[in-house]
């Protein structure tokens, strides 16, 4: 399918802020055309007896219950700790 008329390729490089020889022009503004030719075809299903839904099929919480552990150890959360003090971990400053 050829490009659409409608399809600005210059102001959609813009905004995703790239820049195309006129190669890619060609070659994606044909690729753009082909998907608003498919987004056309979609719009000719009817789906007025479909109600509107996030997920096709119901989406049940799998996690586990929330339940009170004990922490990691202060040993073995530090072990890897470049520099600590005090039973934290030092680094740089960063705000002066």
């Amino acid at each position: 399918m050829s490009a659409s008329t409608d399809l600005n390729i210059d102001h959609v490089a813009n905004l995703a802020r790239i820049a195309l020889t006129a190669e890619e022009k060609a070659k994606f503004a044909q690729q753009l055309g082909e998907v608003i030719h498919h987004i056309e075809q979609l719009r000719k299903v009817d789906v007025s007896g479909v109600e509107p839904t996030a997920h096709a099929f119901p989406v049940y919480n799998v996690w586990s219950e929330d339940v009170a552990r004990p922490g990691l150890p202060v040993d073995a959360a530090l072990r890897n700790a470049p520099a600590q003090r005090e039973n934290m971990v030092v680094v740089p400053k960063v705000v002066e």
